[in-house]
């Protein structure tokens, strides 16, 4: 089976910056929701027909691994089948191409994808479908908005570095040209890494679940214990918290 490397950072304060500055959320509510999408993501991955490799940032004021095992063992049918490696490199990009590399080369596997854990909506059927086309293609990504990707698997490596510039979509697709490799793509999935994410997640979220559809279990169920609201004002949408807004 191909292997499907999640990316974590650990999951405690300071994790996702950037949504930190564009919301009203806390620290420690940022990091209880990158912990719920991460369990949301290892379990789309556990069910799909690849294998899971968390693969976390070392962090030295913490142990990450430590607290990613108990968001796995509590998520997952199986925890005992998820592999579990230090990222190796000064950059994203760098450390997403030393993974892809080892696996491919070092392993022998005949493909790799690489899976962002801020990417909570994605199921067993998309990673199921990008595998497919894997088969059938050098390098497939998986495009969020904005020019993100989600997921970047490849049969063959690429010159990783900086290949993750924005638009990574298109920057991934240079670099896979440049070494002679076609490129195809999955579904467009949203990720949850800035306020303009959450809004549109926190909406997405409501409405499935009015409707009777499948949610991110997880994830749904941190979004819901934020207690947060969506204002409209002219047009555009924000998000408010009662503890945090003024009467």
């Amino acid at each position: 089976m191909t292997t499907v490397a999640v990316l974590c950072d650990a999951p405690s304060e300071g994790v996702l910056a950037d949504l930190a500055a564009s919301t009203p959320l806390t620290e420690s509510e940022i990091a209880d929701l990158y912990a719920a999408m991460c369990a949301d993501v290892f379990r789309a991955v556990e069910t799909s027909a690849s294998d899971l490799l968390v693969n976390y940032r070392p962090n030295e004021s913490g142990d990450p691994e430590t607290e990613l095992r108990a968001l796995a063992d509590a998520a997952l049918e199986n925890p005992d089948g998820v592999r579990y490696e230090t990222q190796a490199g000064s950059t994203f990009a760098g450390r997403v191409g030393n993974t892809i590399t080892h696996l491919l080369e070092s392993e022998e596997e005949s493909s790799a994808m690489a899976v962002e854990p801020t990417a909570p909506f994605l199921t067993r059927g998309d990673i199921d479908g990008l595998m497919m086309k894997l088969r059938r293609s050098d390098v497939v990504l998986g495009p969020a908005s904005e020019g993100r990707v989600y997921a970047a698997g490849f049969s063959a490596p690429i010159d990783f570095e900086e290949a993750y510039t924005p638009p990574a979509v298109e920057t991934l697709t240079a670099r896979a040209n440049d070494a002679g490799l076609d490129v195809d793509y999955g579904p467009m999935t949203s990720v949850i890494e800035t306020g303009t994410d959450l809004t549109g997640a926190l909406a997405l979220v409501r409405a499935r679940d009015r409707a009777g559809r499948d949610v991110p279990q997880h994830t749904a169920a941190c979004l819901d214990d934020l207690d947060a609201t969506l204002v409209e004002e002219d047009g555009d949408l924000s998000l408010r918290k009662a503890d945090t807004d003024s009467p």
